[in-house]
């Protein structure tokens, strides 16, 4: 599949999220593109999430840095996060490897505590991203069933119990 073909499928699966979301992971795709100089991005539309993957290979264990899109948020996820430098407390998770962050805007990917967070994964990358690499985009899976993009605006409140006296 060509950068092109691949490049219209990111589009489509980021324009089925509404229009803030949509226009957040935009933004966020754009400034880690001009952070990552030559990162493969691997695009896996999964049932939870939509998520983009900056990697030096079409491996996906070498991935370093991601996002994922969610219906109500976008999150920065760092693969291998749990030895992360993080004196400014913003990761989150307790598994043994991935760390991430929830993101308020692509502002956030300017805050000096996620930038350096970012510089160091970079730096502590297993296989290093080589500037020289062309840039990819790679859709590595669509899942035929997947969870809404869009969240539930009108649900309908839960009907309150009466009360006992």
């Amino acid at each position: 599949m060509s950068n092109r073909d691949a490049e219209k499928l990111l589009a489509g699966f980021v324009s089925a999220y509404d229009a803030p979301i949509a226009k957040q992971a935009r933004a966020i795709l754009k400034r880690l593109r001009a952070r990552c100089h030559g990162a493969l991005e691997l695009v896996y539309d999964n049932y939870n999430a939509l998520a983009i993957g900056f990697s030096p290979t079409e491996r996906a264990s070498d991935v370093i840095l991601s996002i994922a899109l969610y219906p109500r948020w976008i999150s920065l996820f760092f693969l291998h996060g749990k030895g992360l430098p993080d004196p400014g407390r913003k990761l989150k998770g307790a598994g043994s490897r991935v760390r991430h962050i929830v993101l308020g805007g692509a502002e956030d990917l300017d805050d000096p505590a996620v930038s350096a967070l970012i510089s160091a994964a970079l730096d502590a990358a297993r296989v290093p991203l080589d500037p020289a690499q062309k840039w990819q985009l790679i859709v590595k899976s669509v899942s035929a069933k997947q969870r809404p993009r869009r969240p539930a605006h009108d649900r309908a409140p839960l009907p309150q119990q009466p009360q006992r006296r």
